[in-house]
């Protein structure tokens, strides 16, 4: 007789219960719940406000700090207003035309002053034998010019004033682009100022600007507080911050960029309104901004980012260098006309260096053109010098 404690099931003993087994319930894991929660919260709040600091931009990317927009679902593209909508289809048309030809292109020489060009001699002699080739605009703010050189005799447009800082040295540059427009020759338009010299010989300078098809306008991204410290809130939608720029006001337009500018309203209405010294507690200064911003929302890739005018900012002034009679050399001016690399500088606490080569048709060249600021007292100095220092 088996005991019950010898006893093993066999395939016939197997009894059958009625019914199946009845396991208890298993509790829910409520932290994995929440956790999956929090990590969809965490990146939704991440899609909506991208990340910008190097750190937190390494958690989600080994690029260049790439948001985690790259690889979630693009967000919508803001709407656009009936104004922008208007300018933009403008703008579009202009750029995409094809450019006019002139059967004998000039290069407008347009000078912004507040009266007297100084180096009007100087001017003689590098326009002398080149007659046909370029044309004069002299914009005087302040005090009706006296004029020595006969290429700038009947040359005055109409004139308002002028004030430094504020929108009406945008509007003094549109004027003078809308009076060398009326002439179809006309196909490059180089606004220089009173102390402007040349840097080379006529030739040269025509061949730079007629042979390479885009418009050499300054333009950099500044984000301290002469930068985007500047921009106002008040410019949007149509002026946003990822696109405010500054750069010199010194440029050289092509023609369609010069009549891009004279159709621009909406941009320019902007700046009118909410780019002034004194403005918000904040010195935004128009034509510093105006244009670099413009054309980096309408034709980024169309502009140089440099400037051809040089001038010196190593003072870290207002203000930049002034040249005397005696800082007037032949080293001085090839010091100058052998930068082939343009610089900015960044006005927050950083001061990060920004350094591109002066591309012209893919071929490394010297960056500038022209020159400021000289004083009068420098015109006898240039005169002896030009012959010199004028051939590339």
């Amino acid at each position: 007789m088996k005991t019950a404690k010898d006893w093993r099931p066999g395939m016939g003993d197997v009894q059958i219960l009625p019914g199946s087994r009845h396991r208890p319930p298993m509790k829910k894991p409520m932290w994995i719940i929440f956790l999956v929660l929090f990590v969809c919260m965490f990146l939704i709040f991440a899609y909506i406000y991208p990340p910008k600091s190097s750190s937190t931009c390494y958690i989600f990317s080994n690029s260049r700090c790439q948001s985690i927009a790259g690889w979630l679902p693009p967000a919508p593209a803001r709407e656009y207003t009936d104004d922008e909508i208007a300018s933009r289809a403008v703008i579009r048309d202009i750029l995409n035309a094809p450019p006019i030809l002139s059967k004998n292109p000039k290069v407008a020489f347009m000078f912004l002053t507040p009266g007297s060009l100084p180096f009007e001699k100087l001017w003689d002699k590098f326009f002398q034998g080149h007659e046909g080739k370029f044309s004069v605009y002299v914009h005087a703010s302040r005090t009706k010019p006296v004029h020595v050189s006969r290429y700038f005799v009947n040359r005055d447009i109409r004139s308002d004033q002028v004030v430094w800082g504020k929108i009406s040295m945008v509007a003094a540059e549109r004027r003078l682009l809308a009076n060398a427009l009326q002439d179809p020759d006309n196909q490059q338009f180089v606004l220089l100022s009173d102390s402007c010299v040349p840097l080379y010989t006529f030739d040269y300078i025509f061949d730079y600007l007629m042979y390479t098809n885009i418009s050499f306008v300054d333009c950099f991204k500044d984000p301290g507080p002469h930068g985007n410290g500047r921009y106002s809130e008040r410019m949007l939608p149509e002026v946003e911050m990822k696109d405010f720029r500054k750069g010199a006001q010194w440029f050289s337009l092509k023609r369609q960029h010069a009549i891009t500018v004279m159709a621009d309203n909406l941009y320019y209405s902007k700046f009118r309104a909410y780019c002034q010294p004194g403005l918000e507690g904040k010195n935004c200064i128009a034509d510093e901004h105006y244009l670099p911003t413009f054309f980096q929302i309408v034709d980024p890739g169309g502009i140089s980012n440099w400037s051809v005018t040089h001038v010196d900012w190593s003072e870290r002034k207002w203000h930049p260098k002034s040249y005397r009679f005696q800082d007037v050399t032949y080293e001085l001016l090839k010091n100058i006309t052998s930068i082939d690399v343009s610089v900015h500088v960044t006005s927050d606490e950083k001061r990060e260096v920004q350094r591109w080569p002066c591309l012209w048709n893919g071929i490394q060249k010297p960056c500038y053109l022209f020159a400021r600021k000289f004083t009068p007292a420098t015109l006898d100095g240039l005169l002896q010098l030009f012959s010199n220092y004028s051939s590339p």
